[in-house]
């Protein structure tokens, strides 16, 4: 993934001050609404209501909270005819790209892209003959709407799970996906994302590897039913973040038992902590030990207070001691270290201002003003 410049975007209407990093520009790219997934893009990350999708208000709500959190993608859930007669609505409120997910019924798909939906997720072997793979398809195509194939563990076509003893493996994972792509490709369409999600995680890692070795199809990632969020957040960050860091994956979409709100927060740590994209200030700091001479954890929760609402990828270093902080802060734009009685504040590994103790923080937060102004005025400089 290569790196671009600090970039102040409109994403879905709204301005995203992101340090982004470009997805491999080999990866075929496919629009999904003002989106790009692929060909460069930046990893863009998705979730999927909760609510009844017939219950209109409720959901376009729930989008709505879910676009605040930083989703930039909506899938819902579109089981019958009611729900795919809510989605126009939906549609014309979310101020979101909509996904609409289906299963079996070819008929819903149709219904979903006559309605303005931005991508179907569906399996074509999931809704019976030719004729309704090609009804779909020539829908979607005349509409430039994009569909993703989705392989989960859960529900592996029998044929491959037969013959490989019942146990999902990668390399069934990519046969079955490789499956679906071809019914949709002998149509004469490529618009395609794929997604192979399973709850083993080194079983999801190895199956998108395999399939990026054989594809050049933008890829959904994600650990299926990673559970609650403490285990579940560490589940996909270390399958989704093992891959990112490969660079592999154009979207990326957080599945927990919880809130869909708190799967974005999720994402969002994944992409910081893997260097993919940036959207806010980044904190670093160290860990307790017996030559620390100062409440580092009161430190760094009042510097945490003061980065809330900063919109820049700056790097934010608190350290507490002087023996190991000045170099372990070298590479943050700004950093506070910690000492018996007093301390120092830092740019780019610079000692700025040697203070005591007591008037620690309160420098610090003259600094980091300071800071924010100067990159405020970098944007400016650079648009």
């Amino acid at each position: 993934m290569g790196l671009r410049k600090l970039d102040v975007t409109v994403l879905n209407g709204r301005p995203s001050r992101t340090q982004l990093y470009t997805s491999d520009p080999k990866i075929r790219g496919v629009r999904v609404g003002p989106l790009m997934i692929g060909g460069g893009a930046p990893v863009i990350v998705q979730s999927m209501c909760s609510t009844d999708t017939r219950d209109v208000r409720a959901t376009v709500a729930q989008i709505h909270r879910l676009v605040e959190a930083g989703c930039e993608l909506v899938r819902v859930a579109v089981p019958d005819e009611v729900a795919s007669a809510a989605l126009s609505d939906i549609v014309k409120e979310a101020g979101v790209p909509i996904v609409a997910d289906i299963h079996f019924h070819y008929k819903r798909a149709i219904e979903a892209i006559e309605a303005g939906v931005a991508k179907v997720r569906l399996n074509p072997g999931n809704i019976g003959s030719r004729d309704r793979v090609k009804a779909v398809v020539d829908v979607a195509g005349a509409a430039g709407i994009p569909i993703r194939i989705g392989v989960n563990s859960g529900s592996m076509p029998d044929d491959i799970l037969q013959r490989d003893g019942y146990i999902v493996t990668p390399e069934g994972m990519v046969e079955a996906a490789l499956r679906e792509v071809h019914l949709l490709e002998q149509e004469g369409f490529r618009d395609i994302i794929v997604s192979m999600k399973a709850t083993e995680t080194k079983v999801m890692v190895e199956a998108n590897r395999l399939f990026r070795k054989k594809s050049d199809i933008p890829l959904h990632l994600g650990i299926t039913e990673a559970g609650l969020e403490g285990y579940g957040t560490i589940k996909s960050a270390i399958g989704i973040g093992s891959l990112l860091l490969d660079g592999i994956g154009e979207t990326i979409r957080v599945s927990l038992t919880a809130e869909p709100e708190e799967e974005i927060k999720v994402c969002w740590w994944i992409l910081e902590s893997t260097g993919v994209r940036r959207r806010s200030a980044e904190l670093v700091a160290c860990p307790t030990c017996g030559r620390i001479e100062i409440d580092l954890f009161e430190l760094t929760a009042q510097v945490e207070k003061l980065l809330k609402g900063i919109d820049l990828p700056i790097k934010v270093a608190v350290m507490g001691c002087v023996v190991n902080g000045p170099g372990e802060s070298r590479d943050a734009d700004i950093g506070v270290v910690g000492g018996k009685g007093k301390g120092l504040i830092l740019r780019k590994g610079q000692i700025v201002h040697t203070v005591p103790e007591e008037e620690l923080l309160s420098m610090f937060k003259l600094e980091l003003d300071k800071l924010v102004e100067e990159k405020r005025l970098e944007e400016v400089e650079e648009a």
